[in-house]
C-alpha cells in the first residue's frame, strides 16, 4: 500500500521510531527479554493491563520501573500481601482537621492506584476482596470510595506480576479478572550468555541512569493512533475464528481443546487479538493489520483466557500448546479465498 492511498504511513513510520528508540532505552537497563519488552511496549500502545508471569530476580520490576522512568510518568509499586486491604489501593476518606472549632472534615487521600503506570507485585498474593479493588480501574480507568467516583489520569495501566513456582499461601485470579488482562506474557530465564552480561553489568560501580526519551503527549498521541490502522475483513475473521476455536463445543475445534477445555475465550479475546494486532503491525511500520500480526500475538491475547479441565493438568497440557492447537486449526486467510 503506497504513502499516498495511507495518509497514515508517515505518521507510522515517525511512532515506529519514536518507540523503538523507546526499546533502545528500556534495554540499556533491561539485559535480554526482547520479547518481554515487545509485549510490554504493545500493552502500552493498547492502553491495556498486562499480567507477567515468571520467577523472582528476572527483571519483572525494573522493567516497569525503567519504563515509567524513560517517559517521566508516574509509577507506584504495590506489594500484595495477605493483610493488604482495599483501602490501600485505591484511598480512603481521612478526617482532617482544619484548624476551625468542630470536628474536621473529610478529605479523600488518594491511594497508589493514583499513577500512570501501577505496578502490582505478587498480586496472586492478596485476598480476593483486595484483589477485586483493582477491577474498576482497570476497566473503567476509575475508581469509588465512599459513593464518590474519581477519574485516573491517562495513560493508566495496571501491569500485575506473579510467582509461577511457589503457590502456597496464594489466591488464584479469577477469571473475571483475567479477562480483564490484554496480555499474559511470560518471563523466561535468561541463557548462558545473557546471564553474564547481568552479572558483570549489575555488580561494578557504574550504575545506568535511564534518560527521558518520550513524554506523556507523544504517548497518548501514539495510542490514538494504534486505533485508528485499518483492518481488512479476512483479518477480523481469523481473529473471531481463532477465538471461536477455543471453545469445545463448537464445531471444527481442535480434538484437544474439546478434550481439555472447559471455557473458552470470551468475546474481550476478539477485541485484544485486533488492538494488539494493531499495535503490531505499528511496530512493523505499516498502517495495516496483516494476518500474521493477529497470529503473532494470539498467545499472549488467549493463553489466560482459557479454563482448562483437571484432565489437562494430570496430562501435562499447557494453554500454550492449546492455542497452538488453536492456530494450526484456523486456515490461512488467503487459504479460503482460493
Amino acid at each position: 500500500m503506497s504513502r499516498e492511498l495511507n495518509p497514515h504511513q508517515g505518521r507510522i513510520e515517525q511512532a515506529q521510531a519514536a518507540v523503538m528508540n523507546l526499546t533502545g532505552e528500556i534495554q540499556r537497563s533491561v539485559i535480554g527479554q526482547q520479547d518481554l519488552v515487545r509485549g510490554v511496549l504493545i500493552g502500552l500502545l493498547c492502553q491495556g493491563n498486562l499480567l507477567l508471569e515468571g520467577q523472582p530476580g528476572l527483571g519483572k520490576t525494573l522493567l516497569v520501573k525503567v519504563l515509567a522512568e524513560a517517559m517521566q510518568l508516574r509509577f507506584s509499586r504495590i506489594q500484595f500481601t495477605p493483610d493488604l486491604m482495599p483501602a490501600d489501593i485505591t484511598g480512603t476518606q481521612a478526617l482532617v482537621d482544619d484548624g476551625r472549632d468542630g470536628p474536621g472534615q473529610l478529605v479523600f487521600q488518594p491511594g497508589p492506584i493514583f499513577a500512570h503506570i501501577v505496578l502490582a507485585d505478587e498480586i496472586n498474593r492478596a485476598t480476593p476482596k483486595t484483589q477485586s479493588a483493582l477491577l474498576e480501574a482497570m476497566q473503567e480507568r476509575a475508581i469509588t470510595v465512599g459513593g464518590a467516583r474519581y477519574a485516573l489520569e491517562e495513560p493508566f495501566m495496571v501491569i500485575a506480576t506473579q510467582n509461577p513456582i511457589e503457590m502456597e499461601g496464594t489466591y488464584p485470579l479469577p477469571e473475571a479478572q483475567l479477562d480483564r488482562f490484554l496480555f499474559k506474557l511470560t518471563v523466561p530465564y535468561p541463557p548462558l550468555d545473557v546471564l553474564r552480561r547481568i552479572g558483570l553489568q549489575t555488580t561494578g560501580n557504574k550504575q545506568v541512569e535511564t534518560r527521558q526519551v518520550m513524554d506523556r503527549r507523544t504517548l497518548l498521541s501514539l495510542q490514538h493512533l494504534v486505533r485508528e490502522l485499518a483492518v481488512a475483513p479476512h483479518v477480523a475473521d481469523v481473529a473471531a475464528r481463532l477465538v471461536l476455536a477455543t471453545h469445545p463445543d463448537q464445531e471444527g475445534s481442535p480434538e484437544l481443546i474439546k478434550r481439555f477445555v472447559t471455557y473458552g475465550a470470551s468475546p474481550r479475546a476478539m477485541q485484544a487479538l485486533l488492538l494488539a494486532g494493531r499495535a503490531e503491525a505499528m511496530l512493523s511500520g505499516r498502517a495495516w493489520v496483516d494476518e500474521q500480526d493477529v497470529r503473532r500475538v494470539a498467545p499472549s491475547v488467549l493463553r489466560h483466557r482459557m479454563i482448562l479441565a483437571f484432565e489437562a493438568e494430570l496430562e501435562g497440557i499447557t494453554p500454550d500448546a492449546l492455542v497452538l492447537e488453536a492456530l494450526k486449526a484456523v486456515p490461512r486467510a488467503k487459504t479460503r479465498q482460493e
